[in-house]
């Protein structure tokens, strides 16, 4: 099997992962047992778009008329792709500093977050911020959050765990976040499918890239390691509005990265 691209499905009804009063602690024990080499990995893979349907000519025009079809063809090849995005949404840049719960909220830190950031993502305008407490942030990781208002569940959030200097196994990996997480232990073991996918961007940064088809919902899962730190980005939505909403959650995933 394509270690590069896999995907399966879960079989089991109920989460295989016993819940811990730490649920990071299993996360951090797992650190030991990292690879100290990575595999090569291919390009980021920007999510196939829908097929262009190129004008065909019929067998009757004349060559004239297949000349331009064949021009056409060569400018929609050779276009730059474009956002996925819906043109009419906008977004603002969050600028993220993964600060420890005892400088949370800039105390004893840099109030400047564009300065001091570690990693960003774009936000939709409208979207609202959910404050994260200082003890969500000690004990799940939680760094930020935001969320439609128009249908809470719609949401975009970042959590992290430091002392990471690799990736683990992807498969590792998203099960040990899962551990965290109870709507993603619940979300993976009714999943249709789970498809893992890695990753580099234009400086080499290692990505897991994770989409998750669920029971009534869907979820996209982003996870690297900078700054001796994991970074796991997510954005869930119930299935209608990630049937509304595909092109515009996407964004979302594809837009975080770190700050190195």
């Amino acid at each position: 099997m394509d270690k590069k691209n896999a995907v399966f499905k879960i079989k089991h009804k109920k989460a295989p992962y016993p819940l811990l009063a730490n649920p990071m602690a299993a996360i951090l024990s797992s650190s030991a047992r990292l690879s100290s080499t990575s595999t090569a990995q291919k390009p980021p893979q920007t999510p196939s778009l829908s097929k262009t349907h190129l004008p065909i000519s019929p067998p009757n025009k004349p060559h004239l008329t297949t000349l331009a079809a064949t021009i056409a063809a060569t400018t929609i090849l050779t276009a730059t792709t474009p956002s996925l995005a819906d043109p009419s949404q906008t977004f603002h840049i969050y600028y993220g500093t993964a600060a420890s719960a005892a400088n949370y909220g800039g105390y004893g830190g840099n109030s400047d977050k564009k300065a001091s950031a570690e990693y960003v993502y774009d936000v939709p305008d409208g979207w609202k911020e959910r404050l994260v407490s200082k003890v969500e942030k000690g004990t799940n990781g939680t760094d930020s959050e935001f969320y439609n208002p128009k249908k809470r569940t719609e949401k975009e959030y970042l959590t992290y765990l430091a002392g990471f200097r690799q990736l683990a196994p992807k498969d590792s990996v998203l099960n040990n976040l899962a551990l965290s997480d109870v709507d993603l232990q619940d979300l993976i073991s009714g999943a249709d499918s789970v498809v893992s996918v890695e990753e580099k961007d234009g400086n080499g940064q290692l990505y897991y890239v994770y989409e998750i088809d669920g029971v009534g919902k869907h979820s996209l899962i982003k996870v690297t390691c900078a700054n001796n730190k994991l970074y796991a980005h997510f954005v869930n939505a119930p299935t209608p509005e990630w049937n509304k909403d595909q092109e515009t959650l996407r964004h979302l995933h594809q837009s975080f990265k770190t700050v190195v």
